[in-house]
């Protein structure tokens, strides 16, 4: 069970830091009233319901990071976009943790 739960929210293995600073593109699927609330710096709003309309607009060449407020948001649109061919995409679980993690 928790490794399933894991594999929906997130490694912690992963070393976010790292992705960024070889180009990944970092998405946050709040809405765009929770992102004007606080977001990571140089991340992008892509709302979750939005998502699909929008893929023309990503990379698929880059390292993908999704974000939300806990997690759950940014591990369905982690399908949705390995589902789309977008092959190197990692949950990063909620935007405030993300934060933490790539600004030590």
């Amino acid at each position: 069970m928790i490794d399933a739960l894991k594999k929906i929210i997130g490694g912690s293995n992963t070393n976010y830091k790292e992705l960024v600073e070889i180009g990944a593109i970092i998405i946050d699927v709040r809405s765009a009233a929770e992102y004007a609330g606080g977001h990571v710096a140089n991340s992008i709003n892509i709302p979750l319901d939005q998502l699909d309309k929008k893929l023309n607009q990503l990379d698929k060449k880059k390292p993908i990071i999704t974000c939300c407020a806990s997690g759950m948001r940014s591990g369905v649109a982690k399908g949705v976009l390995k589902s789309k061919g977008f092959e190197e995409v990692y949950n990063g679980g909620g935007w405030m943790s993300l934060n933490g993690k790539l600004v030590k």
